[in-house]
């Protein structure tokens, strides 16, 4: 992508990476919305140009792309959804390419937050080398003459049980819909996203209230300075914590809560 759909999709994972970091947010079912509208997308051409079309308004594309999806996917997929198509795309396609790569930033943020994003990086590593090997495989899963059920069978076979869920559900969207491209880029394309996620720390913040957008900021920065590395934020309410906040980064938890203050004063009294 370049120009005007390079900046439309950078806003769209701006987007996604502010409603993912709300863990209500049912990430895995994200991705399967996304993915369905992809494939519709991909389908109706002419739908895919109405809600690119320069010529009308980015209001009234997104009512049209609400009035379209609502009450077929979940209201955070509509949300998403009508935010891009308000934005300008180079061409048509690109607005495809960038939904389907936000399905699959939505199962990877769905393995990372079950813990399983190194696995889903090793074994889309893996898989990939397997299908280069295997020349039988490879015709198998690109022959355009199976059904997309055949396919998703015969990986189900092959990873059902073995590998992360993430993992197998990527795979079988990458096989059933590869949209034009060689099963080896759509890997490739694939580990990149996971090795790209992998690579960014993510804090699970819990507090009583929502920070403001100051408050995440500094937490942001300090947490950047105090672990060298880019830190994300993944942002939970919870009011049973009374006050202050519990920052967990992997294995470490930082707990600052007044819950947390309250039972420690009790256990000492108890002592």
């Amino acid at each position: 992508m370049n120009g005007a759909s390079r900046a439309a999709l950078a806003a769209a994972r701006e987007r996604l990476d502010a409603l993912t970091d709300s863990t209500s947010v049912d990430a895995a079912k994200l991705a399967e919305e996304l993915t369905a509208v992809t494939a519709l997308l991909h389908r109706e051409v002419s739908l895919r140009r109405v809600l690119t079309d320069p010529a009308r308004s980015g209001e009234s594309r997104a009512e049209l792309a609400g009035g379209l999806l609502g009450g077929q996917v979940g209201g955070e997929s509509v949300d998403l959804i009508t935010g891009m198509v308000r934005s300008r795309w180079s061409q048509p396609r690109d607005l495809v390419d960038a939904l389907e790569e936000l399905a699959a930033l939505a199962e990877l943020t769905a393995a990372q937050r079950a813990g399983g994003l190194d696995d889903v990086e090793d074994e889309l590593f893996r898989f990939g080398r397997i299908v280069e090997s295997s020349t039988d495989l490879r015709a198998a899963l690109t022959d355009r003459s199976a059904t997309a059920s055949a396919k998703t069978a015969l990986l189900s076979s092959l990873l059902g049980g073995r590998a992360n869920p993430s993992t197998e559900r990527l795979v079988v969207r990458l096989v059933s819909q590869p949209r034009g491209r060689s099963l080896e880029a759509g890997l490739q394309t694939l580990s990149r996203l996971a090795a790209a996620r992998r690579e960014r720390m993510v804090a699970v913040v819990t507090s009583a209230v929502p920070l403001t957008e100051g408050q995440k900021q500094r937490l942001g920065a300090a947490l950047a300075r105090l672990y060298g590395h880019p830190m994300h934020l993944n942002l939970d309410v919870d009011p049973t914590v009374l006050g202050g906040i519990s920052v967990r980064v992997g294995d470490e938890v930082v707990n600052g809560t007044v819950a947390e203050r309250l039972d420690e004063a009790a256990r000492r009294l108890a002592g």
